[in-house]
């Protein structure tokens, strides 16, 4: 009954969420001076609050690029912190611009819930951890256990599939915030926690002893990671989804936060050139709706993909998570962008 109600009412957000779309959320944005960016109520190394209230954040820097990219500035955003089950109505209702929240593109919110995804940022798997005195190698061996997940996720449907299709028993124990699921692990309710395995190393970091909990092996599940936006505005859709190819067009060419404006002023490299708006004849920002130095303005204000990468989950951070599938396409992974001419 709670999916049916939570169904019906985000429903009729779709329905509203035309005429919410279709005037242009770049004029909005530009009027109220900000973009507002749907995040996670806090989870460590994609977007959680300090004890000033400050945000950082994987997910945080990507909502400060679509601000520099805008406004020459990457301090004008504001956040709404949501929940698993909030985060859509929110989007859908106009309570945010953009939704940058750990969220796993489907065909199900592509279509039936009136959302365009077109980039995926981060390129995740649904994982397992529990602790390491329960002695387990593998998620096969979990028959029978109780297992602490997060509702209204896709992890709550895929856990229930890996069981059924291994022949496996387990008992779920359910919240609807993610805090309430950590505290639940923390306190030993139950055996195991899942989800993305991101979330999960991040979840170990915030526990009492870290090393005494292991992340198994098995990825159960494709989930590709990236920001959503309402259907019925293509030029908001497209300065999002290029906003991230600009990211990982500049790592691709060398270009850091710390060198770009020597770059600028000394490369000799057409597309380079063009990229960084310095090539009088382009036009691919004001394509945008934009000014031409946009692409400078996302690197001078956040750096390039590897650099967010880095900073807030990678080797530079304390989770340092491997890049993986999120290497650039040259350097074995999947991260690639169209090219900006």
């Amino acid at each position: 009954m709670k999916k049916t109600i939570l169904s019906a009412a985000i429903g009729a957000a779709v329905l509203g969420a035309a005429s919410t779309a279709s005037a242009a959320t770049l004029d909005s944005v530009k009027a109220k001076g900000f973009v507002q960016c749907v995040v996670n109520t806090g989870l460590a190394g994609f977007a959680a609050p300090d004890a000033s209230g400050n945000w950082t954040g994987f997910d945080v820097d990507y909502c400060k690029a679509v601000s520099a990219a805008i406004f020459a500035d990457a301090t004008k955003v504001k956040y709404t912190p949501t929940t698993g089950q909030t985060r859509f109505p929110a989007l859908q209702s106009g309570e945010g611009d953009v939704l940058f929240r750990n969220t796993t593109w489907t065909i199900s919110r592509d279509t039936a819930l009136g959302f365009n995804f077109r980039t995926v940022n981060y390129y995740d798997g649904q994982g397992f951890m529990v602790p390491k005195s329960l002695n387990v190698k593998s998620a096969l061996e979990l028959s029978g256990a109780a297992v602490c997940v997060q509702s209204g996720t896709t992890t709550e449907l895929n856990l229930a599939d890996y069981f059924k299709a291994n022949n496996l028993q387990y008992n779920p124990v359910v919240f609807e915030k993610f805090e309430e699921v950590n505290a639940a692990y923390a306190a030993g309710r139950c055996d195991v926690y899942t989800t993305d395995q991101s979330g999960l190393y991040a979840v170990r970091l915030g526990l009492t002893n870290p090393d005494d909990h292991v992340v198994l092996p098995e990825i159960i599940s494709k989930e590709p990671l990236g920001p959503a936006v309402r259907q019925g505005d293509d030029q908001w859709f497209d300065i999002v989804s290029w906003t991230h190819y600009a990211l990982i067009q500049a790592e691709e060419f060398g270009i850091t936060q710390a060198n770009v404006d020597e770059i600028r002023k000394t490369t000799t490299n057409p597309d380079i050139k063009r990229f960084l708006g310095v090539e009088k004849d382009s036009k691919i920002g004001t394509d945008l709706g934009l000014t031409n130095d946009w692409a400078y303005n996302i690197i001078k204000g956040v750096g390039n993909y590897g650099e967010i990468f880095e900073r807030n989950i990678g080797k530079g951070s304390a989770l340092k998570i491997e890049r993986g599938l999120n290497a650039l396409w040259s350097k074995g992974g999947l991260q690639y962008a169209p090219p900006i001419r």
